[in-house]
């Protein structure tokens, strides 16, 4: 027989990790409905911020200080990346942007291990990996502390920035930008400076993606692959709906943990690491769109 609180405790830490898919794969989505434009060094914005708040740190920056530094580099990172990247190919394929933004990614991985070493790093935000106490001796659950924390962080800022591209004068601009760039330039929208604004917005998602991440796995160059766990969250959300991905997100956090639990022993293990990617296959041959996506229809 089925044991109810195990079953939930699963279904809670892959709830908690679904909000952490969430955060990285905003990161993709605003650039993208701005710009449409998927950016494929996000990944390696998340690795380079999350080192180079380690880093300012081993130099003798006190927490409370590397933070806003690091904020302000990433803020720098992204604003620089619209201005010498996009801008100048603006009027180029897709393909142009995507190939563009791989070989960004190589730059970005290059510079942050040049910077500041290859050595595996550990990330101590002062909140233990633990079980919370209350909730096992209630439910028997093991909860661990980071990672409510983490995804309370995650939902947070998720939620901040869906209200504020929902509901201010910036987050309309936006959705005219995504929308028709030429129609929001002829009624007197900043086009650049809402790309600027967008992409420096990704900067500092990246950076609280990474410290999320790295005080879970340590601060390593694998962080640059998570971007690959976002990727079904986006196929599953659409790749331009903020509250998309949040769910999308639930969602495959959801199915990696009940997966590799209730399933994997009679596959060997392992589904965790494809399980989500099935899902997002399945989707694209039913919805490609996506849960929240705009649905394209081409004329031939």
């Amino acid at each position: 027989m089925l044991d109810f609180w195990f079953f939930l405790e699963v279904l809670v830490g892959g709830l908690l990790s679904g909000t952490m898919y969430a955060l990285v794969a905003l990161g993709f989505v605003l650039i993208y409905k701005a710009s449409s434009v998927f950016n494929f060094a996000q990944g390696a914005m998340v690795f380079f911020a999350v080192l180079s708040f380690v880093g300012f740190m081993e130099l003798g920056l006190p927490f409370w200080a590397a933070l806003p530094v690091t904020v302000g580099l990433m803020i720098l990172v992204g604003m620089g990346t619209e201005r010498f990247v996009l801008r100048p190919l603006v009027n180029q394929s897709e393909d142009t942007l995507l190939m563009a933004t791989i070989g960004l990614a190589f730059v970005i991985e290059g510079v942050a291990q040049l910077a500041w070493g290859v050595d595996v790093r550990r990330l101590d935000l002062g909140i233990r990996d633990e079980p919370i106490n209350w909730v096992m001796d209630k439910t028997g659950m093991l909860v661990s502390q980071l990672d409510v924390t983490a995804a309370a962080v995650a939902g947070i800022m998720v939620a901040a920035l869906a209200l504020l591209f929902s509901h201010t004068k910036v987050g309309r601009g936006l959705r005219a930008v995504a929308d028709d760039h030429a129609a929001a330039l002829s009624i007197g929208i900043p086009l650049k400076h809402i790309w600027m604004l967008v992409w420096a917005t990704a900067g500092v998602v990246a950076l609280v993606a990474g410290m999320l991440w790295g005080a879970r796995s340590g601060v390593q160059f694998a962080l640059v692959w998570v971007a690959l766990k976002a990727l079904p969250v986006l196929i599953i959300g659409g790749f331009t709906s903020v509250p998309g991905v949040i769910l999308a997100g639930l969602i495959v956090g959801a199915v990696e943990k009940l997966g590799e639990v209730f399933i994997g022993p009679f596959f060997g293990g392992g589904i965790e690491g494809w399980a989500p990617y099935m899902l997002a296959v399945l989707f694209l041959l039913i919805r490609p769109e996506g849960l929240f996506g705009e649905k394209i229809i081409r004329r031939v």
